[in-house]
């Protein structure tokens, strides 16, 4: 009797776990194709790119240039919407005198190909050659720019090159860590294809880090910030929000601007 109740049981949780494995990527990936809106509806100008990665994708990027010359902030975005969802980041990064070079991971917005995590750094990889190819800009001048899902995007940049900073902003330390936490049913390091792992990749960082926080973060615990900071390499710095997730870097007011704007201005030259 015992027996017929367990096989079913089991074979349940197989097909779930499976299931889990299979169609994993929608548990991360939350990407929407038409753009809401553009730079120059907030009064920005802005080009509109097209980058072609190294395995031959398309990808669509805005860079929306300073009005003084200094620092190029190559912004990596989150796993969902696209950049165009992006403008109040945007806005608030060219008001502190940053040019912007912001662009959607393939599957995102206007740019072509199918999502996955090592497609995600060609993309990254991309931008970073036109900035530096292309517009010639010179690696010191660059602040890689990662939130959420972006961050260890932007961490496994500067891993293989020399910025002259990074940011990582309301950071996981992996995608197996958050995912433990949200399914403690499921065996996900066993079967997680992903890696994400941001404390990792910023250990290995060449350039001085920033880790920005709230402990109101209600998605990625306060202790990832944390825990981030600590694998970090000096020199480092840890800026505290207030608020939630998504709107922690809104409501902080000038304890976010103004920690941003002094950290950039400790580590890159900038012409008034």
């Amino acid at each position: 009797m015992l027996l017929k109740i367990l096989v079913p049981i089991v074979a349940l949780y197989a097909a779930l776990v499976l299931l889990a494995f299979i169609f994993q990527s929608r548990l991360i990936y939350f990407p929407e194709q038409d753009l809401i809106a553009t730079p120059s509806d907030v009064g920005l100008n802005y080009e509109d790119l097209t980058l072609t990665t190294s395995d031959g994708v398309a990808i669509n990027a805005w860079f929306v240039p300073s009005d003084v010359e200094g620092p190029v902030v190559l912004f990596c975005h989150g796993n969902a919407g696209n950049i165009s969802h992006r403008l109040d980041t945007i806005q608030l990064l060219h008001d502190l005198g940053l040019s912007v070079l912001i662009f959607d991971y393939r599957g995102y917005g206007n740019s072509e190909g199918s999502l996955s995590e090592e497609g995600t750094y060609r993309d990254a990889e991309a931008a970073w050659s036109y900035l530096t190819n292309q517009r010639q800009v010179a690696p010191r001048m660059i602040v890689l720019f990662g939130r959420s899902l972006g961050a260890p995007v932007a961490a496994h940049l500067a891993t293989h090159h020399d910025p002259g900073a990074l940011i990582v902003e309301s950071a996981f330390t992996s995608i197996s860590d958050v995912g433990a936490k949200a399914y403690p049913f499921l065996p996900v390091r066993l079967i997680s294809r992903y890696d994400y792992s941001t404390v990792d990749l910023v250990e290995n960082a060449s350039c001085p880090v920033l880790v920005v926080h709230s402990p109101g973060d209600e998605m990625i615990p306060f202790q990832h910030g944390r825990a981030i900071y600590q694998a970090a390499p000096e020199p480092k710095a840890f800026l505290e929000l207030i608020g939630s997730h998504n709107e922690g870097f809104l409501i902080s007011g000038t304890v976010y601007t103004g920690g941003l704007d002094a950290f950039i201005r400790e580590h890159l030259p900038r012409v008034e």
